[in-house]
């Protein structure tokens, strides 16, 4: 990890405040994700956003956004996630989105696929739009022609824009924790020499 979380009580009043709504709502929402350290520092992309608060507040209100906003199928949300996530091997984020992703019920062997980059069977035509269109932007090209009808169709114009900003959100998500080399809570890397 190359920033440290910062413990609460070195932050601002302002940005403590930013802080604690993303402490109660994140723990609200993925209980099951570790977001706090032992020193009640936020962990993964939120210690970025504490650190870089001109930027990453900002960033913090799109995700919030994306996901008040949302009226796409949690698991095809889940498939475009995992998706960025598998594309960009941001460790946080897939470890963060495999479990909730468990939890709105996209099965293991399904998760295991997406999270390893690949394109898994079974999936329905509208979690496999969402894998096809953000596989063919997270690789930087144009979305073909087929793919944004198919999306369009599927989806409809609404949620074709609600797709892309979801998939844009969480790949600048993941390019700040893979920048930063942000850890899976629990499995940093040893420190110890041999």
């Amino acid at each position: 990890m190359r920033i440290r979380p910062i413990p609460p009580n070195e932050l601002s009043p302002r940005l403590r405040e930013v802080h604690d709504g993303i402490a109660g709502l994140v723990t609200e929402e993925q209980g099951r994700v570790v977001i706090l350290d032992d020193d009640g520092a936020l962990v993964g992309p939120f210690a970025a956003m504490l650190h870089f608060p001109t930027f990453g507040v900002p960033a913090l209100f799109l995700q919030r956004a994306v996901a008040a906003e949302a009226h796409l199928d949690p698991i095809v949300r889940e498939v475009a996630i995992l998706t960025v996530g598998g594309a960009y091997g941001a460790r946080y984020l897939l470890y963060a989105h495999e479990q909730t992703a468990d939890e709105v019920g996209l099965p293991a062997a399904q998760i295991a696929t997406l999270a390893a980059g690949g394109r898994p069977s079974g999936l329905s035509d509208e979690q496999a739009v969402a894998h096809d269109v953000a596989t063919a932007l997270t690789s930087g090209r144009i979305l073909p022609d087929s793919t944004y009808d198919r999306a369009t169709q599927l989806l409809g114009h609404d949620g074709v824009g609600e797709l892309v900003f979801l998939i844009g959100s969480y790949c600048l998500i993941a390019m700040v924790l893979n920048c930063f080399d942000v850890p899976v809570p629990g499995r940093e890397p040893s420190t110890a020499q041999p």
